[in-house]
């Protein structure tokens, strides 16, 4: 475990998560804190495999639309390309609760 996130990572995968991290920060301008709620929330209890996990042929900003989003009325969501992503209604999205406050998937302070 680190500071931040609350599954076993090698300093691999640790990048990866963090840069899972910073594109909610980026793309949804949340918070870093409830960035990493998320994916503690998400992946607490996954088996986390050192770096390249299997999770690594998705670029960052794959997993982050997942874990900020539930699938549109098609059962899809954004992938982070331009190019597939063109024709989702982004307005249309649902986005998932964030963990609530005070639960241990937020490591880090506001």
């Amino acid at each position: 475990m680190t500071a931040e996130f609350l599954m076993r990572l090698d300093e691999g995968m640790l990048e990866y998560f963090r840069h899972i991290a910073d594109e909610m920060v980026s793309r949804f301008g949340i918070s870093r804190s409830e960035a990493v709620a998320r994916i503690n929330e998400r992946y607490k209890d996954a088996d986390i495999s050192p770096y390249p996990d299997l999770m690594c042929h998705e670029y960052p900003e794959y997993w982050a639309y997942g874990l900020y989003y539930f699938p549109d009325s098609t059962d899809r969501l954004p992938s982070g390309d331009e190019d597939e992503d063109e024709d989702i209604d982004f307005s249309a999205l649902k986005v998932r609760p964030a963990p609530p406050p005070g639960s241990p998937a937020w490591t880090l302070e506001e």
